[in-house]
């Protein structure tokens, strides 16, 4: 092959601005001294100042010529995550079609700045579809990791299958990553999906393992500033775990709350204190920022996450931005969950989506959807469980079965979207979902009072959290006690529910053919423990053309 060298410029950290309080943090502590809780953020290092490459390198968003590329460079030891210190500093980027780097296809350099937390972002093109490429970044005589991207397939290629990973809610202080360890050891991903909470942004202690920190994060205090987020996001990269994955395969992320603050919408948080905390429309801003600095994410909208990717004619996907746009959670103040004037997408992203979903002419239509869609009502049960459910999804604990800040909060919006597919005779939709901290697979009824006498117009794979604690941790009871009791009582109030475990950790595995779409549900022996092992617990598949999901009994 003849090699190609392109330069590309950098794509910086997009600022775009737009209450269940745990804590109030007061202004100062957010402004506090950075050296100390900062270098608490940084792997051991030399004692030299020749730049670092302490964070790893990533990929992201595949499309069939191209993908985007990520580091971030410590100049200097003092240039820590959130110091605004260290000076301009190139760093340099090579792809190669071998790991060795003998065939190398692309190069071209950037600047690192402080203005950009010396976070850089390479948005590489001209490269084959469908292949396996290797890459770089080098500073100052130092070379980073190198690590293993892939592009999408060509845009009408007839595509065999996909395979993805796919992840969400991990809480650093709650355990370790072992999820991404193992995904990273498959070697056998296209790529990765994290459906939001890749963050946590609560001070240290407040939310853990049962109460019990495992690892305690930085900075110390709830994250409020740029400094805050960009230094959150600093220590969760040095993680070898997610480091692992990150150099194995690309990632497609969106954001959830946690990302901003707990409950977020788009005028507030119910953790975000206005004027205690100063304002919401800076703290989401300086999330965003810190986001699109730190991860390798390309926005189709600045200051969103929602845009569409495709793989080839087998799918596409529509990746979704829930926090954005979206109304206040209903209450008695806000509103009821039937108001057709509040929202969760926006009327913007609401049209994109069902315009998307009309138009394409893939196999299957993949919908990266941070929160539940599937209704959900809690049923009969018993006074013991119904408690510590409410904690987990954020429910009034006086048996009200109606989660507001998933789909069930803003049901205006979900009758049109699946009123869209039964009208237009969309099929094979599937949501693959993040947030509850619980494993579920779904079919989406039209009607759910009347299901299964009434349709279902798409299917729903949810996946439980890397690390963050689900229904047996609250209860604190041994894994899988809350589970046998729970799940049966959920299944009978809610008969569009195939599945559902309360109580493991782990990730899933989706693996897409023309046939079906098939997610594989893996679980951690223990989150507490780095070293902790994985197993298959389940798998279930949606045939084309069902709309339903049936249980498979072996992973692919």
């Amino acid at each position: 092959m003849t090699s190609r060298y392109r330069s590309s410029e950098a794509s910086q950290g997009l600022n775009s601005p737009s209450p269940r309080r745990r804590t109030v943090v007061k202004a100062a502590a957010a402004t506090a001294v950075l050296a100390g809780p900062l270098a608490a953020a940084l792997p051991a290092r030399a004692a030299t100042d020749a730049p670092a490459f302490l964070h790893g390198v990533a990929s992201g968003d595949p499309l069939p010529d191209g993908i985007l590329l990520w580091t971030r460079v410590t100049p200097t030891s003092t240039a820590i995550p959130g110091s605004g210190l260290g000076p301009d500093t190139e760093v340099s980027w090579t792809v190669a079609k071998d790991k060795a780097f003998t065939t190398i296809v692309s190069k071209g350099s950037l600047t690192a700045t402080a203005a950009s937390d010396h976070t850089v972002k390479a948005d590489i093109r001209g490269l084959e579809p469908a292949t396996d490429y290797w890459f770089r970044f080098s500073a100052g005589g130092t070379d980073s990791p190198v690590a293993r991207t892939r592009t999408a397939p060509a845009a009408n290629a007839a595509v065999a299958g996909l395979r993805f990973g796919v992840v969400t809610c991990a809480n650093w202080e709650a355990g370790y990553f072992s999820s991404y360890r193992h995904l990273a050891a498959r070697g056998d991903l296209d790529a990765w999906l994290h459906l939001g909470d890749y963050i946590y942004e609560y001070k240290s202690g407040e939310y853990a393992a049962r109460g019990m920190v495992v690892r305690p994060h930085s900075p110390a205090n709830e994250i409020i500033t740029l400094a805050d987020y960009r230094t959150r996001h600093g220590k969760y990269k040095t993680d070898p775990d997610l480091q692992a994955l990150h150099h194995k395969a690309p990632v497609v992320a969106i954001w959830d709350d946690h990302e901003f603050a707990d409950n977020a919408w788009s005028g507030g948080a119910v953790n975000h204190t206005e004027g205690a905390e100063g304002t919401w429309t800076a703290r989401q801003a300086a999330a965003k920022q810190a986001y699109f600095e730190w991860m390798p994410v390309r926005p189709a909208i600045e200051g969103t996450t929602y845009r569409r990717l495709r793989f080839g004619k087998l799918a596409d996907l529509s990746l979704l931005d829930l926090r954005s746009f979206r109304s206040q959670q209903a209450s008695t103040a806000s509103g009821t969950v039937d108001d057709p004037n509040r929202t969760i997408t926006g009327r913007a992203q609401l049209d994109w989506l069902k315009a998307g979903l009309k138009a394409s002419d893939t196999t299957w239509r993949l919908v990266g959807n941070s929160v539940m869609i599937a209704p959900f009502v809690i049923g009969s049960l018993t006074a013991d469980l119904l408690k510590p459910l409410a904690k987990l999804l954020d429910l009034p604990q006086d048996g009200i079965g109606v989660n507001t800040d998933q789909w069930d909060g803003y049901t205006d919006d979900r009758r049109e979207l699946l009123a869209h597919l039964r009208s237009n005779a969309i099929g094979n939709t599937v949501f693959l979902t993040g947030d509850i901290h619980m494993s579920w697979a779904n079919d989406v009824p039209v009607d759910a009072g009347t299901y299964p006498l009434s349709a279902s117009a798409a299917t729903e794979f949810v996946i439980t959290s890397v690390t963050s604690d689900n229904l047996d941790d609250i209860v604190k009871v041994p894994e899988g006690t809350v589970s046998a009791i729970a799940a049966p009582l959920i299944q009978i109030a809610n008969r569009h529910v195939h599945w559902v475990d309360t109580d493991r950790h782990g990730y899933g595995v989706l693996d897409i053919t023309a046939d079906r779409a098939q997610m594989d549900y893996y679980v951690l022996s223990d989150r507490t423990n780095a070293n902790a092992t994985s197993s298959w617990a389940r798998s279930y598949r949606t045939r084309t053309g069902t709309q339903k999901v049936e249980r498979t009994y072996d992973p692919v």
